[in-house]
């Protein structure tokens, strides 16, 4: 792919899916792309274009291919204990209302997890989970909570299964009482404004493609959403480069909290 087919090919994308390319690592989704348009029929750039214009089943799957709706329950198994055993009991501390944010939540395997740890503290818990995704076919599934195949349930405690999902037909549902308190909508995380107040947001495995200056930029956003000492939960292999600067302490593997004012914190 040339650049110039790369530059037409970032402006139809955004046109159509408000998807910023510019916010991606170029050579690696450059990679991607050529590799995904290869396996079309139409391999010619402009022509492709010409296609995902007039076909809505084709424009869906190439913004399942850039959303890279990838999640599961409780993945990193030891940062979700962390979660559980540290980071929640100290927010319920400052505060018995808690509101969380699941920032590309996908299927809402995410959503629910975290619902879950709160269903099973020591003390009743009040809270509110959102989640959003770009991608509304995700966002149905997750509003459903389901279906979800036997895989899919691995990293969940037994006792959870019981007690939080029915299984109908070989598939496995969330239960309404898990579901009751989450809120699922679309939101695009580049473009779109944030909402604030949240006492905790989980961000996980979201920005691996996205260019340092994007996750910069999100990271601020983050922030500026965040109470005074809500915490961001990142992914395993994820870390926020001059977190301090931004107004982030890192507490561990995973979770930094909000500190101060950030330096760049006028981002709304």
């Amino acid at each position: 792919m040339t650049d110039q087919e790369y530059l037409f090919l970032k402006k139809r994308v955004l046109n159509m899916t408000g998807i910023e390319l510019d916010s991606y690592k170029s050579q690696q989704m450059r990679r991607r792309l050529s590799a995904f348009i290869e396996n079309t029929p139409t391999k010619d750039i402009v022509a492709y274009c010409h296609v995902i214009e007039r076909d809505e089943a084709s424009l869906k799957k190439l913004c399942d291919f850039l959303t890279i709706n990838v999640t599961e329950f409780f993945r990193d198994e030891w940062a979700f204990k962390d979660l559980q055993n540290i980071i929640l009991p100290e927010l319920v501390k400052n505060s018995s209302n808690l509101n969380i944010w699941s920032a590309g939540c996908s299927n809402g395997a995410e959503a629910f997890s975290i619902a879950m740890l709160l269903k099973e503290m020591p003390n009743r818990v009040n809270y509110r989970i959102l989640g959003t995704d770009m991608d509304l076919r995700s966002l149905e599934r997750a509003r459903e909570g389901g279906p979800f195949k036997i895989d899919s349930l691995k990293n969940i405690p037994q006792q959870y299964v019981r007690k939080y999902f029915i299984l109908k037909n070989n598939d496995y549902w969330v239960n309404e009482d898990v579901r009751h308190k989450i809120v699922f909508r679309q939101h695009n995380l580049l473009a779109d404004p944030y909402d604030k107040d949240f006492d905790l947001i989980a961000c996980r495995n979201v920005t691996i493609y996205f260019t340092n200056e994007a996750k910069d930029r999100l990271n601020q956003r983050f922030h500026n959403s965040l109470n005074p000492h809500g915490v961001l939960f990142i992914g395993a292999t994820e870390f926020i480069a001059d977190a301090m600067r931004l107004g982030f302490s890192k507490m561990g593997s995973c979770f930094y909290r909000k500190e101060m004012t950030a330096v760049t914190s006028s981002i709304a």
